[in-house]
């Protein structure tokens, strides 16, 4: 962490650093490299998320600013899984378009949204770190796209539908793996790693050097600084002793859908990580012993959650005899 080539994490940089408007070039320099168009961002809009507290490490990070065009602009930082993420970015950019709107006004005064999300947690599948999403409008029969007009400044224009409606970039941070070959690369390098190659000429990075390197921070700052890392890595420990016990993704599911299928889902999914940690240990005896005992805690897990006894049994194929000490203190 000492290392002069060690700079702030984004996160903590967006949420202390990147409102102020003499590093309003960091995030230019990060939103025009992804998006392929240059970016210039006049203010910083008030966000919910923009808080400071012990809780705030669960907590998303975002950024809310208007760009030189009267675009609105979201970029936020996701440390932690959520599983109905894709609602609630949706949500998000109709809110933005919602509240830039004065009752009254034309629909012309209608905003365009981007909306960008960096995800330091495992979120779907794909063979991509970054993805692009928008709303086309396609012929069913000739796949032709189709072409609106809108007026602008009193002229008549032709535009494509995704002009107007919202933009989505999901940017997957832990999906980036590669030696960086592009200015992209060297953004989702920083990112992960909190470095930045020495020569770079990357809109945003040179800056990045500049202004937040670790060793420019006040002792105050770098003592915050470190017990935000030191939060992350407890939180994501958290997480994965959880899913090492095969409890996080049956719970998740089983309590978050309230359905029996998802309990289902997270036992299956327990059971088979116990094997294959089992198998990799290469002792037949501890991995009958560690799948027993897997299934024990998720079977109390599942009782704690309200599930009758014989359905705990008849999923985990744990006896009763084996609960009677646990269900006996309920």
């Amino acid at each position: 962490m000492g290392q002069d080539n060690t700079y702030i994490r984004f996160d903590w940089a967006m949420k202390h650093m990147l409102r102020d408007k003499a590093n309003f070039d960091i995030l230019e320099g990060f939103i025009s490299v992804l998006t392929g168009e240059e970016v210039h961002i006049v203010e910083i809009l008030e966000s919910e998320s923009n808080q400071d507290s012990p809780d705030d490490k669960f907590n998303r990070v975002d950024i809310k600013a208007k760009n030189s065009k009267g675009h609105l602009i979201i970029v936020e930082v996701q440390l932690t899984r959520q599983l109905h993420y894709l609602q609630r970015i949706l949500y998000g950019t109709c809110k933005a378009i919602t509240e830039h709107i004065n009752i009254g006004e034309k629909y012309d005064q209608v905003k365009k949204v981007y909306s960008i999300s960096i995800l330091y947690c495992d979120y779907g599948q794909g063979d991509d770190y970054v993805y692009h999403g928008l709303t086309r409008f396609k012929g069913l029969h000739t796949g032709s796209d189709l072409v609106v007009s809108m007026r602008e400044e009193g002229v008549i224009v032709q535009h494509l539908p995704q002009k107007v409606f919202p933009e989505y970039y999901i940017v997957r941070v832990n999906a980036y793996n590669k030696v960086p070959e592009s200015p992209l690369d060297e953004w989702m390098a920083y990112l992960k790693t909190g470095k930045v190659k020495e020569n770079t000429r990357t809109p945003g990075l040179q800056e990045v050097k500049r202004k937040l390197r670790y060793l420019s921070m006040s002792d105050k700052e770098r003592r915050e600084y470190d017990a935000h890392l030191d939060n992350i890595m407890v939180q994501n420990d958290v997480l994965d002793t959880a899913r090492e016990e095969g409890l996080a993704e049956g719970l998740e599911k089983g309590l978050a859908e309230g359905r029996e299928k998802g309990l289902a889902e997270g036992l299956e999914k327990g059971l088979a990580e116990g094997r294959e940690k089992g198998l990799a240990e290469g002792r037949e005896k501890g991995l009958a012993e560690g799948q027993r005992k897997e299934r024990i805690a998720i079977a109390r897990n599942m009782l704690a959650a309200g599930i009758g006894i014989d359905l705990v049994t008849s999923m985990t194929g744990i006896t009763s005899d084996e609960l009677n000490d646990y269900e006996g203190n309920i």
